[in-house]
């Protein structure tokens, strides 16, 4: 299979299976859609990030070595929505290392308070907070006031799981 000829010839759910099988547990072929991921071209990076997403919370030990990068990009304003979604969305299931539990921290409370932010970031990054939240308790108060303030203005997926994050 030559990948970047399959990410873009179509942007879509059996699309990006289509790549999910292929990559596997394979790490050779995972980095080689991380490459991808972290080209220039625009089109490419979109559509790479759906299926690396998938494939990173399907086998997190993939993923690994990248984390670094994939938590630079979530504060690369500049980057497509597509590629910071879909990074909170895997940073959700794997295992953080303790490096990384800062600044990872700081982007996704950046996030929930952004009233600029699209509803899955945020409801992504309430998942990791609250994650997190587990290692680090004193970050609970400021986690529930931001969501307080915020209640009125957001989506109802910021609200679920807001409401779970809050009986935890």
């Amino acid at each position: 299979m030559h990948l970047k000829s399959e990410i873009l010839k179509e942007h879509s759910k059996a699309q990006t299976q289509k790549i999910v099988n292929w990559v596997g547990s394979s790490q050779e072929r995972f980095d080689e859609l991380v490459t991808l991921f972290l080209g220039n071209e625009y089109r490419v990076t979109q559509r790479a990030a759906w299926p690396l997403a998938f494939i990173a919370i399907e086998y997190p030990q993939l993923a690994k070595k990248h984390l670094t990068v994939f938590v630079q990009l979530l504060g690369n304003e500049t980057v497509h929505k597509a590629v910071r979604r879909n990074i909170v969305r895997l940073l959700q299931f794997i295992e953080i290392p303790k490096k990384l539990h800062g600044t990872i921290m700081n982007h996704c409370f950046e996030f929930i308070a952004d009233v600029h932010e699209t509803a899955a970031i945020k409801a992504f990054s309430l998942t990791i907070l609250q994650n997190l939240s587990k290692q680090y308790p004193e970050i609970k108060q400021e986690l529930k006031t931001i969501i307080e303030e915020r209640w009125a203005y957001e989506t109802p997926a910021f609200h679920v799981r807001a409401r779970r994050l809050l009986k935890d």
